[in-house]
């Protein structure tokens, strides 16, 4: 099922504008080489353990080349495969399945390595009240895809873009002039365009914070950079577990920087609600997965 903040007409057009890239004017190889009448079949291998995500994304893609393509699955979206593991399979005329080869790999495999790689740190934290958000570390023309991965492999969405929220970090408060005037601007901003979401501050400081708390009005601070990498590899919280103390549960609390799968339990102990990480996105590797075509 598609999450709310992807229309299917989107999809679409996101799946329509990479086989134009791809694609081109034509699979001059596979028209060259391959009968028009010439059937396939092909089975999707795992080749390592993580989870699979994109399913539907990949019967979109081959839908939009041929949709007399049929595709079976014994696995769904979030679900966990192991190396080995054979969990769908795709028939119909080979010509389609050569075309849209690459591109649903491309997309199921780097889907399948954010849900992956979110799943861990969700289980990492699973002690603890925290819960795993997503950033706007995204590939460009992507995110809405990584970010539905990112809801597969457990975790959180936060803002989609610029438009669905206000975050006020530290270039807007500096060019604001502090804190209290950024926070103060960004009231008469929706007050005069009768604009209603919800407003994050960050607070590089436990100064910063306070001065958050004292000004009000907004429902989230993010917690900056807090947590520290010693020259042997120790993390300190104590910064970030000071500032979520000083919080005191009057508004959300979010944590960045420094979040890996090594430091995110630690994090998470600080008793923050939200941790956000770039690498589930900006750095992700991709799921090692095959499709390999048997013609008939």
């Amino acid at each position: 099922m598609l999450p709310p903040y992807l229309a299917l007409e989107t999809l679409y057009a996101i799946i329509d504008n990479a086989l134009a890239e791809d694609v081109g004017g034509g699979d001059v190889t596979t028209l060259a080489t391959i009968p028009e009448e010439k059937t396939a079949e092909a089975a999707f291998l795992a080749k390592e353990d993580g989870i699979v995500a994109g399913l539907e994304v990949v019967e979109h893609v081959f839908k939009r080349i041929d949709p007399e393509i049929r595709l079976t699955w014994v696995a769904a979206d979030g679900d966990p495969v192991r190396a080995g593991q054979i969990f769908g399979a795709v028939h119909g005329r080979a010509r389609g399945l050569l075309t849209g080869e690459r591109l649903a790999l491309n997309l199921l495999q780097r889907m399948s390595g954010i849900a992956s790689a979110t799943h861990l740190m969700v289980e990492a934290v699973k002690p603890h009240r925290a819960r795993i958000l997503d950033t706007r570390k995204t590939a460009p023309g992507l995110r809405l895809l990584d970010k539905w991965a990112v809801r597969i492999g457990g975790g959180e969405n936060h803002r989609l873009g610029l438009y669905d929220m206000i975050l006020i970090k530290d270039n807007h408060i500096d060019a604001a002039g502090g804190i209290r005037k950024a926070i103060e601007a960004a009231h008469r901003y929706c007050a005069n365009n009768r604009v209603e979401v919800k407003i994050e501050v960050e607070a590089r400081t436990l100064e910063d914070v306070q001065e958050i708390l004292d000004t009000g009005g907004v429902q989230y601070v993010l917690l900056d950079n807090m947590v520290r990498r010693g020259p042997n590899g120790e993390i300190d919280t104590t910064m970030l577990q000071r500032a979520v103390s000083l919080v005191d549960g009057r508004i959300l609390t979010e944590a960045s920087g420094n979040v890996t799968l090594e430091t995110v339990q630690a994090i998470a102990a600080t008793g923050v609600d939200y941790i956000s990480s770039g690498s589930l996105t900006h750095s992700v590797s991709a799921l090692d997965v095959s499709l390999k075509i048997r013609l008939q």
